[in-house]
């Protein structure tokens, strides 16, 4: 599970909730546009005086066909200006695969490049490949690759590409109009379908808003022009919140002139509405929830009860990692109420989920599902009265007085948890007369923890040898495991084998050991052998190195002196290692001096510590350090100096080097 989809789609399947309408218009076509001269000649960017390569057009045109999925038809052609341009632009990734619950497929790709003196390379279909590709975020995806032919400064690439939205259709979808090079014009076609009581209407976020043109054939397009770049930024907010772009979507008339507050209320009694059905307990989870909280002296106790069941005893077919064969998943009934979970002990995320609500409900508990958005994606603005902004995404359940949320239903979660892109948000609870907006907790940075643990050799030479173990808790296992539990284990140690590497480039990994990649709650664990010559430098008599081993070879995590987009870190942390380092035979610690602890209040604290054990053999080096206290993980442009500062303070205590003396020689 790469990228998390939405917890519910099978409710708002069966309710109809969210309305859907085709959107179908002709293909794109298959031929090339003329080239203007006048590109050709180009010297210069012109949104963009200091860029290397610019988009002269992007154009797409959307068709939702009679097979029910969604295609988009792009095409984008490109003017290159410099050696550096060349360089970015000669890759194209094209991404497929899951992506936020819908499943794409790139089809139809062809491209070519036109060189400045008006001749024509074209792209061989053989030389397009497919290949996974890791973000600087850890992130993991697909894609369909090639290299542009031939390219180099003066000339202009162009290329097209069909992209397939599995059984989509063009009801809220999204329009991008950034791209990471800065593009001249960019347009979208649509050809909308009436509906009664219904209308096309469309919303732009973090941009201008532009008005739909009629144009021939009852297609409207939607066009910007001097589109800036979208720059990637280390710790930056998600793409969504800080790029341009349209939401399209059918809605009644009238509705955009509901004032936002009462829109959502009257949406979260709807909503109750139509579910509470589905959470309505009947005689057997009645008996089953009186069998697991019997025991129970407290309502935490009971909760937990019901919860552990939920998570432990009901297998979870959305989790790819479960094994099953896609017949075997083909030939899975749907469960139409939680009483279906129960008795298959089996069911999705959303079924497990309702499971626990209804358990709850037959406790005596209110429980209802809660109206959350995904601040792994956007940040929710309550002013936007849109329903596609904000899902149903997991259960609140009221305990003296107090709502407390769950989401047994998804993996890697502990109980008192929820997934970090709900952490920290505005919450809706549902009612049928007296909805409440309710803030979700966000967890503690010691919730989300990494361990590390090395026990090495070092030699005279400077090699380091010995065995590393690190766990992972919290948000920092559940990312990872997100990651790669459905790599096989090759795969995995190949993962962790790169990773490694990359930070330490001479590293030799040996006796990989991963554990619990698949497992509800238990930390995440690598383990393995490694030996890094030259890890000590040598200077005369004396070995100098660095004790904070883990952090060797990291670069500073902010290197920019300024910053365009706000810092935003997904979750708290706390990082706690401990590193023995057995010193060559005889020699001795030259100095034992250690950068000095520091702290930011409650948000951040950074403690490290450097010593010798009693017999004078070992070097003693442990280092302790969270942020985030209190919740604060999204940092203005403004304090952008300052947050650079702190962590520049932190690599450079990271980096801190002591020295070993060798011993004296006699005569």
């Amino acid at each position: 599970m790469k990228i998390r989809p939405s917890l519910y789609p099978l409710i708002g399947l069966l309710l109809c909730l969210f309305a859907s309408f085709p959107v179908p218009i002709q293909g794109a076509g298959d031929e090339w546009k003329p080239v203007d001269p006048a590109h050709l000649a180009l010297k210069a960017a012109t949104v963009d005086k200091e860029a290397d390569a610019e988009g002269l057009f992007w154009e797409v045109k959307i068709d939702d066909n009679p097979d029910g999925d969604l295609i988009f038809n792009h095409y984008i052609r490109v003017k290159v200006f410099t050696e550096r341009g060349r360089e970015s632009q000669s890759k194209i990734d094209l991404r497929y695969g899951k992506i936020f619950g819908s499943e794409i497929k790139i089809k139809d790709i062809a491209a070519r490049t036109i060189k400045a003196d008006g001749s024509i390379v074209e792209l061989k279909k053989e030389d397009i490949y497919e290949r996974t590709i890791v973000k600087g975020s850890g992130l993991k995806y697909k894609a369909r690759s090639f290299a542009m032919p031939a390219v180099e400064p003066g000339c202009i690439i162009e290329y097209r590409w069909r992209e397939v939205r599995v059984n989509r259709d063009a009801n809220y979808t999204r329009l991008d109009f950034q791209r990471d090079i800065p593009v001249q014009r960019v347009q979208y076609s649509i050809k909308p379908m009436d509906y009664v009581g219904a209308s096309f209407n469309s919303v732009t976020l973090h941009g201008p808003n532009v008005s739909w043109v009629k144009e021939k054939g009852g297609y409207y397009s939607a066009t910007m022009n001097n589109m800036p770049a979208l720059h990637e930024e280390s710790r930056m907010p998600p793409e969504n919140q800080v790029k341009t772009w349209m939401l399209v979507y059918y809605a009644k008339a009238g509705s955009d002139k509901i004032q936002p507050e009462k829109y959502w209320l009257d949406r979260a009694k709807e909503y109750y509405d139509r579910t509470k059905s589905l959470l309505k307990p009947n005689d057997e989870v009645k008996q089953m929830a009186a069998s697991l909280t019997a025991s129970a002296k407290t309502d935490d106790e009971k909760i937990a009860n019901l919860f552990d069941f939920c998570r432990y005893q009901i297998k979870n077919i959305s989790n790819d990692a479960t094994g099953l064969t896609p017949d075997e998943r083909a030939k899975l009934k749907d469960n139409k109420n939680p009483s279906d979970t129960l008795k298959r002990k089996m069911g999705t995320t959303v079924d497990i989920d309702l499971l626990f609500a209804a358990l709850a409900n037959a406790s005596g508990f209110d429980a209802r599902i809660v109206l959350t958005s995904d601040r792994g994606d956007l940040f929710f603005d309550k002013s936007l009265p849109n329903a596609y902004f904000i899902d149903p995404k997991h259960i609140a359940v009221n305990i003296g007085g107090n709502w407390k949320f769950f989401n047994p239903g998804y993996n890697y979660i502990s109980q008192g948890m929820l997934h970090w892109r709900e952490e920290g948000l505005q919450a809706l609870i549902t009612d049928p007369k007296n909805p409440v907006w309710v803030m979700t907790p966000m967890s503690s940075p010691d919730k989300s923890l990494v361990k590390r643990i090395a026990k090495l050799k070092l030699g005279e030479d400077g090699t380091l040898e010995g065995d590393v173990r690190v766990e992972f808790t919290g948000h920092m296992a559940l990312e990872r495991k997100e990651q790669i539990d459905e790599e096989s284990e090759t795969q995995r140690e190949e993962s962790l084998r790169d990773e490694i590497k990359a930070q330490m480039s001479a590293a030799e990994i040996t006796n990989i050991k991963i554990e619990n990649v698949t497992d509800h709650v238990k930390p995440l664990a690598y383990s393995y052998r490694l030996r890094l010559p030259g890890y000590a430098t040598r200077t005369g008599k004396r070995l100098f190195l660095q004790p904070a081993f883990f952090q060797y070879g990291l670069k500073p995590l902010f290197a920019s002196a300024t910053r365009k987009y706000p810092v935003y870190f997904h979750y708290p942390w706390s990082e706690h290692d401990e590193v023995v380092f057995e010193m060559p035979k005889g020699y001795t610690l030259d100095n034992a001096d250690a950068p000095a602890p520091f702290a930011s209040g409650e948000i951040s604290k950074y403690e490290p510590y450097i010593g010798v054990s009693k017999d004078g053999t070992l070097l003693l080096y442990k280092r302790t350090f969270f942020f985030g206290g209190g919740g604060s993980v999204l940092y203005p442009v403004s304090a952008y100096p300052n947050v650079k500062s702190y962590f520049d303070i932190i690599h450079k205590a990271d980096s801190h080097t002591i020295a070993l003396k060798q011993p004296a020689t006699t005569n």
